[in-house]
């Protein structure tokens, strides 16, 4: 196909980003990141050049944790992957749709996470969640060049006019004559709802700030966010190995939800989700927990929509049957799908849905929901609090995307002042109002940067 590219060069570069306040999640603390961000130049077959971008931050804490690496070695090794993704997709001599060109490279990218790791000297191996990490800002750039260079919306380019392969390739013989488009929106959302992170150490009213916290203008406290944004989705983190507290700690958001909506005169109700990082031990605790917030707060319990990824990530280490969970609220995996066969696995065990990120590579959450819907799994879109580009790639994912309610966007709380000429000419996006953001910067060319 005349549109198929071959990419002529690939690199990537790195920024640093301080959080404005601590992001408690799991059993960990995130205070500083790296930003890395691919820049792909592609050839199409008319000989059309344009270049495409990706960006995401390289979160160790949660695509490499350790209990015996520090976050400067760790972080190293992440840094390292991404540099050797990129050159490999750079080596690639053949044309093809993005799809095919990224999953030709990534099944090298374990060995070349575990090169990295060896000549590094760390003495424990990358996962793959890690490297998919590294990984996804190249494919992102390679899917963002490919709809610059044939002028055209990346998302138009999933079906029989772009794609030499159907699904079938892909996913199985069940899905003979399907295109990855018949699973998508046909267009973007004009507004979606924001779902807004209440960390582990985030204060919930306004009574809780002190001088000690951030004096830049922008809000502290939840309270003071409802207020300013209007706010109506609220990811809730928890603990997971205190069920008195996590329960105590979702009543208490719902209640401050609760005031304040009454206090501002908002009547539209609101939606709660929680993620304990998988520190939940077993099924069984996550019931309990459930059972318990129903008999404290029958309003919290209503308004909590699904629980992300409660238990451990290797899904095949217990064979947890997380069907109990489901009959109570669904149940989505998160960090234990990163192919395919997790997917499968997270269906046979009962979960009911995924959570999809686009650190995770857009190629195969393109992927993994047309294999999701098609088995009747929910969605939901969530970041690695992304900000700049990968806000507006991971918002235009979204907005093509059938979810359980819009999407995560937490950088506006932990980094809003990352990447100004972005929020500039995405304003619309970066702006939340009635607890909604607008894509109609989104471009119709590309990845809409």
């Amino acid at each position: 196909m005349q549109s198929d590219i071959r990419v002529r060069e690939a690199e990537v570069s790195f920024a640093d980003e301080v959080l404005r306040t601590p992001l408690k999640f799991g059993s960990g603390v995130v205070r500083a990141v790296t930003s890395m961000t691919a820049r792909v130049v592609a050839e199409n077959g008319a000989g059309g050049v344009a270049e495409g971008f990706g960006n995401i931050l390289l979160s160790d804490m949660w695509g490499f944790p350790s209990a015996v690496l520090s976050h400067e070695e760790r972080d190293a090794a992440m840094r390292e992957v991404g540099q050797r993704f990129a050159a490999r997709v750079a080596e690639a001599t053949d044309a093809g749709h993005p799809i095919d060109l990224f999953l030709e490279a990534k099944q090298e990218l374990g060995g070349i996470a575990e090169g990295a790791c060896e000549e590094l000297g760390l003495v424990e191996p990358m996962p793959i969640l890690g490297a998919l990490v590294c990984a996804s800002p190249v494919d992102a750039a390679l899917h963002d060049a490919f709809g610059q260079v044939n002028s055209v919306s990346s998302y138009d380019t999933y079906g029989p006019e772009f794609m030499a392969h159907d699904l079938s390739r892909y996913l199985g013989p069940e899905f003979a004559g399907k295109y990855l488009r018949d699973y998508l929106k046909p267009a973007f959302e004009p507004t979606m709802p924001i779902f807004h992170l209440v960390g582990g150490m985030d204060k919930l009213t306004r009574a809780e700030v002190t001088a000690d916290d951030p004096q830049d203008g922008l809000p502290v406290s939840l309270e003071e966010w409802i207020e300013r944004d209007g706010l109506t989705c609220f990811k809730v983190k928890l603990r997971g190995t205190d069920i008195e507290w996590d329960v105590q700690r979702t009543v208490e958001v719902a209640d401050v939800v609760a005031h304040t909506h009454s206090k501002l005169g908002l009547t539209t109700g609101f939606w709660l989700s929680t993620d304990s990082n998988e520190l939940n031990e077993s099924p069984e605790t996550v019931v309990e927990y459930l059972r318990e917030l129903a008999a404290a707060s029958p309003l919290a319990y209503r308004a909590l929509i699904y629980v992300e990824q409660p238990t451990e990530r290797n899904l095949s280490g217990h064979c947890f049957d997380m069907r109990p969970v489901a009959a109570l609220k669904p149940v989505l995996a998160d960090e234990g799908v990163t192919d395919l066969e997790k997917l499968k696995l997270a269906k046979e065990l009962g979960w009911s849905g995924v959570g999809l990120k686009v650190c995770k590579c857009h190629s195969s959450s393109l992927l993994y929901v047309a294999w999701a819907k098609a088995n009747g799994m929910v969605l939901s879109v969530q970041d690695l609090t992304n900000p700049g580009l990968s806000l507006v790639h991971s918002a235009g994912f979204a907005a093509r995307v059938d979810t359980l309610m819009g999407f995560e966007y937490n950088s506006r709380q932990y980094l809003p002042h990352s990447a100004p000429d972005v929020r500039e000419k995405h304003r619309p996006l970066f702006e939340v109002k009635d607890g909604r953001v607008s894509t109609e910067t989104i471009g119709e060319v590309g990845l809409g940067y």
